[in-house]
């Protein structure tokens, strides 16, 4: 797991690990995570399926719930078949425009 701050951003990129394991680390340490927006990197999976992603739902409810954005960036899932209920765009700029978007949107009170 390898960690890279950005401001009041946190960018988690998998290494090796499954992602089970990396949503399972990632909730061991969520203390250190839970004040900033967190982009999950999956950069090294050669293909990434609606099961891995449905992985990070439960961490992404609980920290969407704490007014924070959690998007998942990887150009090798299938967008069309994501949940609404998680945020998943192929790029990491992609993942800094949410963000900003959720944080004008949370600014005005939607």
């Amino acid at each position: 797991m390898i960690i890279d701050r950005d401001g009041n951003i946190t960018i988690i990129a998998q290494e090796k690990a499954s992602v089970k394991t990396l949503v399972n680390n990632i909730e061991q340490a969520y203390d250190k995570y839970k004040n900033y927006h967190l982009i999950v990197r999956l950069s090294s999976l050669d293909k990434v399926t609606l099961e891995e992603i449905v992985e990070f739902l439960r961490l992404s409810n609980n920290h969407r719930s704490e007014k924070k954005s959690f998007v998942v960036v990887s150009e090798k899932a299938n967008l069309d078949e994501m949940p609404d209920e998680i945020v998943v765009v192929p790029t990491i700029q992609e993942a800094y425009d949410i963000i900003e978007m959720e944080d004008i949107e949370r600014d005005l009170g939607f």
